[in-house]
């Protein structure tokens, strides 16, 4: 039996991986499936809308309100509160309640909130440091859209 040398460009995993192809022991496409999903089970698992979140840092938007989302994701659930602050009474609605839910890859999420005068449904957008708020219906509580930046975790 002829002995090999590991030469200078391989290594034991290629060796390895070429004695599994020869052998055929374990099929490629289920280790490669393996990792696929070894890699989005990590990647869901950020909870990307947890924090304290406003537009009170917002360059563009609005200063005429303040809208402020205190929200914690868990796996695929988010809860918290919501509030708008304002100088003008028509603006303010006190403390209002969140729920929602968080989409498979944790880059979008949609939220209900509820106050004692209505409730609003909107979508969360989650991007380097920031939130786009879109609402996408119920009483006019809050912005159709605005930039929330995070103030704390």
């Amino acid at each position: 039996m002829e002995k090999k040398s590991i030469h200078h460009g391989e290594c034991f995993f290629g060796l390895y991986l070429k004695h599994i192809k020869k052998t055929k022991t374990i099929p490629m496409k289920k280790i490669i499936l393996l990792l696929l999903f070894i890699s989005f089970s990590a990647h869901s698992q950020t909870n990307r809308f947890t924090g304290t979140w406003s537009t009170e840092n917002c360059k563009d938007c609005s200063k005429e309100y303040v809208l402020t989302l205190n929200i914690a994701q868990s796996n695929s659930k988010i809860f918290g509160t919501a509030e708008i602050t304002s100088a003008h009474e028509k603006f303010v609605t006190g403390i209002m309640e969140v729920t929602g839910y968080v989409y498979v890859l944790g880059e979008k999420a949609q939220i209900s909130m509820k106050s004692k005068n209505g409730s609003v449904s909107a979508v969360l957008y989650a991007n380097e440091g920031v939130i786009q708020f879109t609402k996408r219906g119920g009483s006019d509580l809050v912005p159709k859209e605005t930039i929330l930046t995070k103030l704390y975790d």
